[in-house]
């Protein structure tokens, strides 16, 4: 009874994204519209902007730790989270919105990756592992998009994000290992995270042909 309330538990852990159970808002589906023009995806478009001026403000620091650069990334990266909160708040999700988010989430990552290794603020090999797994994601992106099939984001995908961005968000803050370790676990578990992406994406291609 208690779910039923306005201010349920349910529906708060539901608004604040820590229960996706259930299948995917019918908006979000294949074969609907776009839906270009929504609170979410305007946010989306924010944090793809920013993305050249992050670029600059770490290139033009010298050694790549700039208090600006550094706040210029955590805010694209914060929007991450704002643009899903708003969504579920406002109900406005789209099409365009759940293929947009996980590929500015890629780019994200990966100019992240190289302001960090230009400036070796960060252990090239774990960067070059990085960078291989989010191009790696890119392609199963579009394999999903081809052949129809929906690769939903699992646990290890969704928490690897925090460690993988606050690692490179603290490395152009300061040096030392915590930002190392940080990279080290998200890597961890966002190499798990695509194997199990490819092990469904594979799956449901050969159900699909059945």
């Amino acid at each position: 009874m208690a779910d039923s309330a306005p201010f349920g538990r349910g529906r708060v852990r539901r608004l604040f994204g820590l229960d996706r159970s259930g299948p995917p808002p019918r908006q979000v589906r294949k074969g609907e519209p776009l839906n270009p023009w929504t609170l979410p995806n305007f946010v989306g478009y924010l944090r793809l902007a920013a993305l050249p001026v992050f670029l600059v403000l770490a290139f033009e620091s010298g050694d790549g730790r700039s208090a600006p650069a550094a706040i210029v990334f955590w805010l694209i990266s914060a929007g991450d989270y704002l643009d899903g909160l708003l969504a579920r708040v406002t109900g406005q999700y789209s099409r365009l919105g759940s293929i947009l988010d996980p590929v500015i989430d890629r780019l994200t990552i990966l100019c992240g990756a190289v302001v960090c290794w230009h400036f070796e603020l960060l252990p090239r090999w774990a960067l070059a592992l990085l960078a291989a797994r989010e191009l790696a994601m890119l392609a199963l992106g579009q394999y999903g998009l081809r052949h129809g099939v929906e690769i939903r984001i699992n646990w290890p995908g969704r928490l690897s994000v925090f460690p993988i961005m606050g690692g490179i968000f603290f490395a152009m803050v300061f040096a030392g290992w915590v930002p190392t370790a940080l990279l080290i676990v998200g890597l961890a578990l966002a190499v798990l995270a695509t194997v199990l992406y490819a092990q469904t994406g594979i799956r449901e291609v050969r159900a699909s042909r059945g």
